[in-house]
């Protein structure tokens, strides 16, 4: 680095040292600052790693002691401190923890929203590597090539889920990412050693392939700069992994309520001494860059630009609470990063219009030919998961897409749901549109980590960033059987998770309307097919064409009625017909076709209107959303009802896997009419 360089990196590690001081000594003790977590010790390293990530589309993700890198990627010293003091023009604006960093691209490389969890930083930088890779050599944009992916943890993060998942899909398919593993020997007080064997991951991995293995003393100047400036060089021109090890000293606490208690007094004398600021000055008066007075002079002046800014923040006005509720899905504000939105690609347009085209087709077929349709359409499209490629999907979903469209756009994953979500969101944030296909709803559950923050990502950013991700799931049992593993519906669990969008078709056309707004749309969508409908009679339906769309929060009337109201989706939308029929009554059953949003005015019109109310579903009942809409209909239309809200749905057990135990565990088509005919006679 030249000398402006260094003294650029001077002054990130001396501002972000006593912007801690600050927070430790003062602001945390008279509770302005409620969570604090310090970077002492670690700023030298990253400062030097901000300054070279400068190629426009770098991207990396962070931890909550990256503020140095964050101060080096062009976090003012004001927002640094507004923050955690939870103001107003914090960069969440008030929302979250001030050491959950997010920032969008000012110098050269874009922050992505950072996770409270640990290790959760790992697959979405995965995604954006492998963004970077389709982006430069897919569809040739000059301005992704050299671009390079970092993920900055911790020792302690080696130990999780997401690091092990984005290690095996960097290295297997040869990602330029840069995994800089931060070692201070200590998770909290757990040493590393309870971390990996020997409590160093680089010599575990020495005999990895495809990973090139760095080591380097994070309070050495001259050894850390050069190291990391030909590591990132090599990752920029050979387009291969790299894990860089960092040496560093954990002078601080965990945060600002660890005494440290677990650390001899050796042990702490020692990490002190071990200081990168002392080097730094050493390293500034040997290479004559400055002489000690002139230093001295340096700090002061840095002292000085870090107080001023923390005097602004104090003076920044509360967040206004009013404006608390904006952002959890998209309102107006165009994302910074993430989706076509942020790429300024607009929408493609479609039609509420049925165009009929061909014979009736299953529910799978449509959803296929749906795909195809859009894969054609946007090249920014991709279609990946476990078993999607050459196979073509367990289901058979993908069948002949890759060898149409290509293995850089429709591929298979290694078997991770953290990595298949993961990489979703860092592709996401690139630009781009991932649709992952999960087999069954029951193997998402290594993957909910990664789900809850990304639902959550445009809210905690204040706009700036989003990750509509589209994720297909069958749900269910199958027409053939049931078991606990693979009939799993649990859509209630998706209406919970902030930020997400829930669609679940009961047949071959209104798959393909919400499908298609999904991927067009720009919010993360859960898109539910349920495994007893794919491909069987109930499901199917006339192809609507390549422009038909549905709103999401549109039910359906699938029967007029006016003596009682069926709300239902999936499945049961088809078991309620028969049910109907077998009664033959002046039943009306709605297909409510989302449940977030669901189209709670049609539903409160119709109860108005018959007076009565069943709700069937085959999630389980406690807390199904059956529960959601019983309470709404009883807040919003009691006066109107001539009978309890009335639900029917799968008892708190497992599906069965025999099918005769499964039969008696799934509202049938007898249970649902003796249930209508009680509310008729009630």
């Amino acid at each position: 680095m030249t000398k402006k360089e260094w003294i650029d990196v001077a002054r990130i590690v001396l501002a972000s040292r006593r912007i801690d001081e600050i927070e430790e000594q003062e602001l945390a003790p008279s509770g302005k600052v409620t969570y604090q977590f310090s970077a002492t010790g670690h700023e030298l390293t990253q400062a030097i790693l901000g300054m070279v990530l400068k190629q426009g589309r770098d991207g990396a993700t962070v931890y909550y002691r990256s503020r140095p890198f964050v101060l080096a990627a062009g976090l003012t010293f004001e927002e640094a401190f507004a923050s955690p003091l939870s103001l107003s023009l914090s960069r969440s604006g008030g929302r979250d923890i001030g050491v959950v960093h997010h920032l969008p691209n000012r110098n050269g490389v874009t922050v992505l929203p950072a996770s409270g969890d640990v290790g959760a930083q790992y697959t979405p930088c995965v995604g954006w590597a492998q963004a970077i890779t389709y982006r430069s050599d897919v569809l040739h944009e000059e301005e992704w090539k050299g671009a390079v992916a970092v993920a900055l943890g911790g020792d302690a993060s080696v130990a999780t889920n997401g690091f092990w998942a984005s290690l095996n899909i960097a290295t297997t398919q040869k990602l330029p990412m840069v995994f800089f593993v931060e070692d201070n020997q200590y998770g909290i007080s757990v040493p590393g050693t309870f971390q990996t064997p020997g409590g160093n991951i680089a010599d575990n991995l020495a005999s990895f392939k495809n990973l090139r293995i760095v080591e380097c003393d994070g309070t050495n100047p001259e050894e850390a700069s050069r190291i990391i400036e030909k590591t990132i060089d090599y990752v920029r021109d050979k387009r291969t992994p790299v894990l860089i090890h960092v040496d560093v000293p954990r002078i601080c606490g965990h945060s600002g309520a660890d005494n440290q208690a677990y650390k001899s007094e050796e042990e702490r004398q020692r990490e002190r001494a071990r200081d990168p600021i002392v080097k730094l000055k050493e390293f500034f008066v040997r290479k004559k860059y400055m002489d000690e007075l002139q230093w001295d002079e340096f700090v002061s002046s840095v002292d000085s630009e870090v107080r001023q800014a923390c005097n602004a923040a104090l003076n920044q006005p509360e967040p206004d609470a009013g404006n608390i509720y904006n952002h959890i899905f998209y309102s107006g504000k165009k994302p910074l990063h993430g989706g076509l939105m942020a790429e300024d690609i607009p929408a493609t347009k479609g039609s509420g219009e049925i165009r009929e085209e061909g014979p009736r087709i299953n529910l799978i077929d449509a959803v296929r030919r749906t795909i195809d349709s859009e894969l054609s359409l946007n090249n920014h499209l991709l279609v990946f998961g476990e078993d999607v490629g050459v196979k073509g999907g367990v289901h058979g979903a993908t069948i002949g897409l890759q060898r149409k469209h290509g293995a850089e756009r429709v591929f298979d994953t290694s078997l991770s749901e953290e990595g298949i979500i993961g990489r979703s969101v860092g592709m996401a944030l690139a630009g781009l549109v991932p649709v992952p296909e999960i087999q069954f709803r029951k193997y998402l559950d290594p993957a909910t980590e990664q789900i809850n923050d990304c639902g959550t990502i445009r809210w905690r950013t204040n706009g700036d960033f989003a990750a509509p991700i589209i994720v297909r799931i069958p749900i269910g049992f199958s027409k053939r059987t049931g078991d606990p593993w693979h009939s799993v519906s649990g859509e209630s669990i998706f209406a919970h998770t902030i930020g997400w969008r829930v669609a679940i078709p009961s047949n071959a056309q209104d798959a393909v309307g919400l499908l298609r707004s999904a991927v067009r749309g720009n919010e993360p969508t859960f898109f539910l097919e349920h495994r007893a409908i794919q491909d069987t009679l109930p499901g199917r339906g006339v192809y609507p064409g390549d422009e038909y769309m549905i709103d999401f929060g549109k039910a359906h009337v699938v029967k007029a009625g006016t003596e009682a109201t069926i709300i239902t989706w999936g499945e049961m939308v088809h078991r309620a017909k028969l049910a109907v029929e077998k009664l033959d009554r002046s039943i009306e059953i709605i297909d409510l076709r989302t449940i977030v949003p669901w189209d709670t005015d049609l539903v409160l019109q119709s109860v108005k209107k018959t007076n009565k109310c069943l709700v069937l579903h085959e999630d389980g009942i406690t807390c199904g959303f059956g529960a959601e809409i019983s309470a709404t209909i009883a807040d919003r239309a009691f006066d109107y009802l001539d009978a309890p809200v009335r639900r029917l749905a799968v008892a708190d057990v497992p599906i069965p896997y025999n099918r005769t135990l499964m039969e008696a565990v799934i509202p049938s088509i007898e249970d649902i009419a003796t249930e209508l005919l009680s509310l008729l006679n009630y």
